[in-house]
């Protein structure tokens, strides 16, 4: 979503001179109700300075991003203003600012999220800022923006003009979640791209889909083709080009190395096997990867059904909560409005273990493994097909992950057997062959998995609700390192999916030890470059208000780039940190329904304020630990 389509000149002013916080507000407000997608002006106003009262929106370097998602907006958009003298906003830096976008997002969905980062993005750059602060006219304004995003983040039709000059090296990034990982690792190779001299394009499979898509002709010209990625991308396009396939992380860290290799002829000729659409012959790719980057496709389309239904979940126990229903088994059902969003909530709950093998499944064997995955994992969360045969017992989560495991491999094994059928039959294959053996042979293979794995699953939620108080602050400093130690890494997944199982499980101190866990390494990396900042470098400093953001949105891979450059002091600091609050949030008895959202979901934690003060401790203790770790700097 572009930030020049989420503006009106209606809702820009230049030259403004608020004498203060609150009247930069009404303001702000003032300018989204001229843009027209604000229904309740007041409503709105509440959620904003319900937000500024968590801390302030100023993060540092003139700019402030008030922002707050409310049922009164209609549509999602934003307001600018630009404030020359400046206005005291409390800013995390003591300054002024002059730059001021205010975000008006609907209570569904994470389109916030997707502003901010961008807005961030493109703000850090110091002589955009000036030329915002420059414009004499709001088409200028809306001009320069526009020439930022189209650099940053070039769509479709752009890329058509572009694409007549073609590029030395393409590349595609992608990570589970499609939210940081995926757009740091392209951010970091066009500027490689740049101090190398080389002429780069970047595709980004991202959670709204693919942007900047490579073109037949860009592929065909190019000297080869960088995939940074940890789930499954379209791999049969680039069938005998020279394809390095790696992590997304050495997208990020690594790359300038990369590009050489690609430059240098150091790549393998890529050669499509027609079976799946990931890389599964690249040279240096071990098994485990490949297992990895399938669980992390499963993990990547299921992601938004946990989100989404987890949220509308929590809004219905909030609607019973505010009704003052009785917590008794009806909770969260008994108000009408409470029963609907619970109702909803759940159906895209029910979904979310059959899209997970499904998708797992499709990575591994394409379309034909989609059909027998979605099945096996339907079959894990209501039991065998056969109530004589094993009992009814469903295998739920782990059901599921080995249904689209063994639905996808099973359909490679069934479509190397039919290679052997005439060629005549060649066309009834994927429409009637496959899906019907594929489908009766998972049925078969379910009715013996799901008892055995039942018994697990149920063995292990069985475990979770009898440890006792000490055992339950253990295993919340342990989630909350894991969130820590790869920052979006398998570790860091690993944590989440085993938060967001709990939930659907009826778990949710889990979760909130998980989702406190990810937000501390930012936040303590921000706190550290804003009250230490001789342990850190100029652009380091200058950086560090972003993480505020970033880690108040739960988004853990903004500590990435501190992480990256001193590891051996980052990291450590940050997962004693975390592991401090996912063990504090355990003992006070913290609860969390959403499975994301950051700050955003707080008024549906339980305990909230233990929970805040949970997340303040492990953040200083991160702060702290950091600045003992790190050396000063001259």
């Amino acid at each position: 979503m572009r930030i020049v389509d989420l503006l009106s000149k209606e809702s820009i002013a230049l030259n403004a001179a608020p004498e203060s916080k609150s009247e930069a507000i009404d303001m702000l407000v003032d300018l989204q109700v001229k843009g027209g997608k604000i229904a309740n002006p007041n409503e709105y106003k509440k959620g904003i300075l319900a937000r500024e009262e968590m801390g302030s929106t100023a993060v540092g370097d003139g700019i402030a991003i008030p922002h707050a998602k409310s049922t009164s907006v209609k549509a999602p958009s934003l307001a600018a203003m630009t404030v020359p003298n400046g206005v005291d906003y409390e800013s995390l830096d003591d300054e002024p600012s002059d730059i001021l976008f205010m975000i008006a997002a609907p209570n569904d969905g994470d389109v916030h999220l997707e502003v901010l980062s961008r807005l961030m993005t493109i703000l850090m750059d110091e002589d955009f800022r000036a030329k915002l602060l420059a414009a004499d006219s709001k088409d200028k304004f809306l001009k320069i923006i526009d020439e930022m995003e189209t650099e940053k983040y070039p769509d479709e039709p752009a890329t058509e003009v572009k694409s007549k000059a073609l590029y030395k090296v393409l590349a595609v990034t992608a990570c589970p979640t499609g939210i940081a990982h995926t757009y740091m690792a392209a951010e970091a190779l066009e500027k490689a791209g740049k101090q190398l001299g080389i002429s780069i394009k970047v595709e980004t499979n991202g959670s709204g889909g693919a942007k900047n898509v490579l073109t037949k002709e860009e592929i065909a010209e190019c000297d080869g083709i960088i995939v940074a990625a940890d789930k499954s991308v379209e791999m049969s396009r680039f069938d005998g080009k020279k394809v390095i396939s790696t992590k997304v992380s050495d997208g990020i860290k690594i790359p300038e190395t990369l590009i050489n290799r690609i430059e240098s002829g150091d790549a393998p000729v890529y050669h499509h096997t027609g079976a799946k659409t990931e890389d599964s012959s690249a040279e240096d790719e071990s098994f485990g990867r490949k297992i990895y980057k399938h669980l992390m496709n499963g993990v990547s389309n299921m992601l938004p059904f946990t989100v989404a239904g987890g949220i509308f979940i929590a809004i219905a126990f909030l609607i019973d909560t505010i009704a003052g229903a009785p917590r008794d088994s009806g909770f969260g059902t008994y108000t009408t409005a409470a029963s609907f969003f619970n109702t909803i909530g759940k159906y895209a709950f029910n979904f979310m273990v059959p899209v997970l093998a499904g998708y797992i499944g499709k990575s591994i064997a394409d379309r034909p493994g989609f059909l027998v995955g979605l099945v096996g994992g339907y079959l894990a969360t209501t039991g065998s097909t056969f109530a004589n045969v094993g009992g009814d017992v469903p295998s739920g989560f782990l059901g599921a992950l080995l249904a689209g495991f063994a639905g996808g491999f099973l359909m490679l094994a069934v479509e190397k057997l039919c290679d052997k059928m005439p060629k005549a039959l060649n066309g009834i294959k994927p429409v009637l062959v496959y899906p019907l053996v594929g489908l009766g042979l998972i049925a078969v293979i379910m009715c013996a998995v799901n008892p055995f794995m039942g018994m697990i699953n149920t063995g292990l939620s069985d475990f979770l609700r009898s440890m006792g108080d000490n055992s339950k602050i253990i295993l919340g400093c342990i989630l909350g390192a894991m969130m820590s130690i790869d920052m979006g890494g398998p570790f860091n997944k690993a944590a989440y999916v085993f938060g967001t199982a709990a939930i659907a499980s009826g778990s949710y101190n889990i979760m909130a030890a998980v989702m406190i866990g990810g937000m501390i390494p930012p936040i303590a990396i921000a706190l550290s470059t804003t009250f230490f900042k001789n342990r850190w470098t100029e652009e380091e400093r200058k950086n560090g208000p972003v993480n505020y953001i970033m880690g108040l949105s739960f988004i853990t891979e903004g500590a990435i780039p501190y992480a990256a450059a001193d590891p051996m002091r980052v990291i450590p600091a940050c997962m004693i940190g975390a592991a401090v609050a996912g063990g504090l949030s355990m003992a006070f008895n913290c609860t969390l329904m959403a499975p994301h959202g950051g700050i955003f979901v707080f008024a549906v934690v339980g305990n909230r304020l233990m929970y805040l003060l949970a997340l303040l401790i492990g953040s200083i203790v991160g702060m702290l630990l950091l600045t003992l770790f790190k050396k000063k700097r001259s």
